[in-house]
């Protein structure tokens, strides 16, 4: 063993100098961090180490959520087999911090450990992982059931694989974007695999953008969100998502030119990427520039025909612009791609036929009084996003049903919604903007009052 410090403790020898575990001979793999968190520990054994003085030991210049402590202290408990209860080496001092609780010998400098043996990770854990990137990668929201499926194998083979629980992260944040899944859900786990990732290691860029995703999308932490995210960008300035999803954050704060300008960035790396040209029809959308916001969503469709977000943009701006014919018609094209039920598709022709009436009769005007009227059609219980309490709150206002439009707004903040992020741009939501009510819900997500 090389001079410096070492410690035994049960069947464990941590030589600090080494930066290594070793127990029962056998080295055990520990995050960079984890292992820092451990040598806080073991060097005042007995004694009681706040989080705060972890966080200050263990992190000197970076600013890390205190979970992440949680999170280490679970891994090393596993690492060193800990499981039990009472525990044999780390003991939790509630709202406090941590101790050490075994005995512990200093280390002679002339001692000799025995030799250690170091298990190489299998090729499948690559594969796996690698599999997943290129679903994920993919942007389709078919894919990501692939994608999720293939990191979870991944951490399954090597649960102290950081690239595996910053894929599966990112995984689970695009299903919850995509309302694939359950977004509370879907986000819970994202977090959960982020920082786990992070504890692992602290310089992943996939592990902070799905932390800042999460911050964004879920938490409404704009502050906490853009850290996680420009931290993402200083690690790797290139990170296609990265510059998306901090462009997107520009644009909910206001900051509309900014937002495209950033993602016009991804776009010079990236200009094949369905996700990349359907957001920037988003950014065109909420500059409502509609005819920019055809040309974009449409090269989106063109990459992926069956891109989700790019077929809403191209209903959406033919609603803007009056042309019924176009909308109804798109509504019927996703019907049919995402495999409608033929007695169900056949409703929706007669719906789209009543639409079509509306207008020729009374206009807009006619047509949103006609849609707010289906939003209860048993008909239409297939449609999952018209019983999304966002989407009735878009109709009922356009239709200027304003007390039924805020009450399924105040639904959807309860629910966090991920689509209320651009609340105080996006020009879906321009029907309640002059309504009081609507600035008191913009102070409640601390979103700004957009020009």
């Amino acid at each position: 063993m090389t001079s410096g410090e070492a410690f035994h403790f049960g069947d464990c020898t941590l030589d600090v100098a080494e930066r290594q575990l070793l127990r029962s001979a056998t080295v055990v793999r520990l995050a960079p961090k984890a292992f820092d968190v451990l040598v806080a520990l073991v060097r005042h054994p007995g004694h009681l180490v706040t989080k705060d003085e972890l966080l200050a030991d263990v992190w000197p210049e970076s600013f890390v959520e205190e979970g992440i402590l949680t999170v280490h202290v679970s891994a090393l408990r596993k690492a060193l087999g800990d499981d039990q209860r009472p525990p044999t080496y780390i003991e939790t001092v509630a709202r406090s911090g941590y101790r050490f609780i075994a005995p512990v010998t200093r280390v002679a400098a002339d001692d000799e450990p025995p030799a250690p043996s170091v298990a190489p990770r299998p090729v499948e854990l690559y594969e796996f992982v690698g599999r997943g990137r290129t679903h994920l990668l993919s942007g389709s929201y078919f894919e990501l059931p692939n994608a999720v499926d293939a990191f979870r194998a991944a951490v399954e083979i090597d649960s102290t694989y950081a690239p595996a629980h910053a894929g599966l992260a990112r995984a689970r944040c695009a299903q919850a974007a995509l309302r694939a899944v359950p977004h509370q859900e879907a986000f819970a786990e994202a977090k959960a695999s982020a920082l786990r990732a992070l504890a692992m290691d602290s310089t992943s860029a996939d592990a902070q953008v799905a932390l800042g995703t999460v911050l964004f999308l879920s938490e409404w932490d704009w502050t906490a969100a853009e850290h996680s995210l420009c931290r993402a960008l200083d690690i790797n300035p290139d990170h296609t998502e990265a510059l998306l999803q901090y462009g997107s954050l520009q644009e909910a704060l206001g900051r509309l030119d900014d937002g495209l300008r950033i993602k016009q960035q991804a776009l010079a790396r990236d200009p094949r990427s369905a996700l990349v040209l359907v957001q920037i029809a988003m950014s065109y959308w909420h500059q409502r520039k509609y005819d920019d916001t055809l040309v974009w969503a449409q090269r989106a469709l063109d990459v992926d025909p069956k891109h989700l977000l790019a077929s809403e943009f191209l209903a959406g701006v033919y609603w803007k612009v009056e042309d019924i014919d176009k909308f109804v018609a798109e509504n019927l094209r996703v019907a049919v791609t995402f495999g409608v039920p033929d007695e169900a598709l056949a409703k929706l022709k007669q719906v789209t036929v009543q639409i079509q009436d509306a207008y020729a009769a009374a206009g807009l005007a006619g047509m949103t009084r006609f849609l707010a009227d289906q939003i209860t059609n048993e008909r239409l219980d297939y449609d999952h996003l018209l019983k999304m309490a966002f989407r009735r709150a878009v109709m009922y206002g356009a239709a200027n049903r304003m007390d039924e439009a805020f009450e399924c707004l105040d639904q959807a903040i309860s629910f966090r919604d991920p689509a209320l992020v651009h609340l105080a741009v996006a020009p879906q939501w321009d029907s309640l903007r002059d309504d009081p009510r609507f600035g008191e819900r913009l102070k409640v997500m601390r979103l700004p009052r957009a020009a």
